[in-house]
């Protein structure tokens, strides 16, 4: 019923920048809030950051003034702006819709992009 299609990743120097952007698509009444987390080989899934409907955001520590969330409402898509890469975030980034309301069908739903890698490597 609802897919996230993310884009933007790649590999990058470190110092260098990335922007990803991730998509909602289908009977999308509303989403309250979109967001990032990103899980690097033999961990955990982490959260990154978040941005509600109203654009209250929450970020992780280790990405604060680097990272920025920013988000389209109309459009459903949420955005990761990354600067001053570092090898440490080398990671698949999977985007998140939470508390989603679709369309003529009750109750709150939550789902998950498929991911994009990025590389952060000299």
């Amino acid at each position: 019923q609802v897919q996230l299609v993310e884009s933007g990743g790649g590999l990058v120097q470190p110092g260098g920048s990335l922007r990803l952007s991730c998509a909602a698509s289908g009977s999308i009444f509303s989403i309250s809030t979109m967001g990032w987390y990103r899980q690097a080989p033999g961990k955990e899934r982490e959260l990154v950051a978040t941005i509600t409907r109203g654009g209250m955001t929450n970020y992780a520590d280790s990405v604060k003034g680097r990272f920025t969330v920013s988000r389209d409402n109309a459009e459903n898509t949420v955005y990761l702006q990354m600067n001053s890469l570092i090898p440490e975030d080398t990671a698949v980034y999977y985007c998140n819709a939470d508390s989603v309301i679709l369309s003529g069908v009750e109750g709150v739903y939550y789902y998950w992009g498929q991911g994009t890698q990025v590389t952060v490597s000299s």
